[in-house]
């Protein structure tokens, strides 16, 4: 999955500095199909979006991979620059924390769901003195409902603290 950041809005120059590439390379992008929000006039300079360029990019280089013509040198530097830009952007991505990987994504899930049921499962233990005797269906009914809406909001509120694994415990030794 891509990242989905906002890009940063950059002229012609700025575009080619931040791709390493010429302002002819630019111009064959653009000709090609290469994303712009502004097009370049008369002092009216030229606006590309770097991620919207960044994945026009990574697309190109997706289709050069799947086709079977031989590559030539500027397609290799077109796919390499495509992957260090989606391996930037990733990088990017995990040190705002706006990423994680799938394992522990899994582990906090579980913890939710654990913290979940057992406040759910404590819903009865609480109610049961406050609805000794009662007879009213309705009174059962919101004493019920007020505890597990208690029940979840605290799940909800509560703090998922993963703990580190050890490299050991990780590979199974």
């Amino acid at each position: 999955m891509a990242f989905k950041g906002k890009g940063r809005a950059v002229n012609r120059e700025e575009l080619a500095e931040v791709f390493g590439v010429s302002l002819n390379t630019v111009s064959t992008w653009v000709r090609n199909g290469c994303p712009f929000e502004q097009r370049g006039r008369q002092g009216k300079p030229w606006r590309f979006n770097t991620r919207d360029v960044s994945e026009w990019l990574r697309d190109q280089a997706r289709i050069e991979a799947e086709s079977d013509a031989p590559l030539d040198e500027f397609a290799l530097k077109l796919r390499k620059l495509a992957a260090e830009t989606a391996q930037a952007e990733l990088d990017l991505a995990i040190a705002r924390k706006q990423v994680a990987p799938i394992d522990e994504f899994e582990r906090a899930r579980a913890l939710e769901n654990a913290t979940v049921r057992a406040n759910v499962m404590n819903v009865p233990s609480r109610v049961v003195s406050q609805l000794i005797g009662e007879t009213d269906e309705g009174r059962f009914k919101e004493v019920l409902a007020a505890e597990l809406v208690q029940a979840l909001e605290s799940a909800a509120d509560a703090d998922i603290e993963l703990e580190e694994e050890d490299e050991d415990d990780a590979d199974g030794n």
